[in-house]
């Protein structure tokens, strides 16, 4: 298994990998035109993991210049429990830290029970004090 760079060609793969581990969080945020804007934004920072010559594996990760996000983290269910989610989060953290950003978010569902428990063993910290709010621009 190798962890690298996610290019704008591996967008029909790994849509398709979402498709089947995220599909309750897909939008129009992450139609091809999105998601390649932005993979240029943060270049180098969102990465894939790939074993048997596919992806099996993919966080997006970026920054807004004062802190570092998380997105879509996620590995096919027959590759889980191998330690890729743990490789491609440390790698995703590890280029956001490379940028000065010294802290990072995650949005986790609130019903995503595996993600809580995923996030929290990696040592993130659940925070009552916020709310997300959001505002459709369109």
């Amino acid at each position: 298994m190798i962890i690298r760079p996610m290019t704008k060609e591996d967008y029909d793969e790994v849509y398709a990998m979402w498709q089947t581990t995220s599909k309750r969080a897909l939008s129009n945020a992450d139609s091809r035109e999105q998601i390649e804007r932005y993979l240029d934004r943060n270049a180098c920072m969102s990465q894939v993991a790939v074993a048997d010559g596919k992806i099996v594996g993919t966080v997006l990760a970026g920054h807004d210049g004062r802190r570092g996000f998380i997105h879509h983290m996620a590995v096919m269910p027959q590759y889980r429990r191998k330690g890729i989610g743990h490789s491609l989060a440390n790698t995703a953290i590890e280029k956001i830290k490379a940028e000065g950003i010294d802290k990072t978010h995650i949005f986790c569902y609130q019903n995503n029970e595996t993600g809580q428990n995923f996030w929290k063993d990696f040592g993130f910290k659940k925070r009552d004090d916020v709310f997300v709010y959001s505002f459709d621009n369109r």
